[in-house]
């Protein structure tokens, strides 16, 4: 069993995987009269395969418990999956490299208040994941023809969880 340790979610740590959703740092402007400001294109979303379209959900889930035993991660060969918090309530994006298909060099970030991430097409990836409450969230992914959903079931799981590692 390997433990994974939580790091902060910034945009350079999180490049490998997608993009950082955020308001810090973004291209914005005025609109409506000067009414509204528009932080314009904070992800790209991507979308393959026949007759696909970005479909926009909101998903409620369950909060999980650190440490986590975390027994699959999936990914998304046919698009781009965006994750947008609908509070401040405290959650985890767990990430994985691919290697010739299976995920390996997992990693876990918490982000802060504010900020969502856009996970790449194709991109291993833990489930949706809150912490402490029930948590929304709004997400942007892709519908349409194909299979779109491709899930790695651990043989041993991994521990994800705050602190220093204990792999030898």
């Amino acid at each position: 069993m390997s433990t994974i340790l939580i790091e902060p979610l910034t945009a350079a740590n999180f490049a490998p995987f997608g993009q950082v959703i955020e308001l810090d740092g973004a291209g914005h402007y005025p609109i409506n009269n000067g009414m509204t400001e528009r932080y314009h294109d904070l992800a790209r979303i991507e979308l393959g395969g026949e007759q696909s379209r970005p479909l926009i959900s909101i998903f409620r889930g369950q909060p999980y418990a650190l440490p986590l035993a975390l027994h699959l991660v999936e990914r998304h060969p046919l698009g781009s999956q965006a994750f947008y918090p609908l509070s401040t309530n405290p959650w985890l994006v767990i990430v994985a490299q691919d290697d010739a298909g299976t995920p390996t060099a997992l990693r876990a970030f918490q982000p802060a208040p504010g900020q969502g991430v856009n996970i790449a097409l194709n991109t291993w990836h833990g489930v949706l994941t809150p912490l402490e409450a029930v948590s929304d969230f709004l997400v942007v992914d892709r519908g349409g023809d194909g299979n779109n959903l491709q899930e790695h079931h651990f043989d041993v799981p991994h521990t994800v969880r705050h602190g220093q590692s204990t792999d030898g």
